[in-house]
């Protein structure tokens, strides 16, 4: 589980690629839950609040700009 601190210190570039691998784990991770279970199914919970953080830090910078 990434915390906000670290998110915060990323650029955005970072965060945009942070993001994709994310997204590609909760793929992976919801593809083996359907096929065979997982060992931790509580690995999908943290992954979506990850992707979570990140999409409002993202958000928020992209407001920050444009009230610039």
């Amino acid at each position: 589980m990434m915390k906000i601190n670290k998110i915060n210190e990323m650029s955005s570039p970072e965060l945009e690629n942070e993001l994709s691998e994310l997204k590609t784990e909760l793929f992976k991770l919801r593809f083996s839950l359907a096929t065979h279970g997982l060992d931790n199914p509580m690995r999908i919970k943290e992954v979506k609040k990850d992707i979570a953080r990140i999409k409002t830090v993202l958000r928020q910078r992209e407001l920050a700009d444009a009230k610039k």
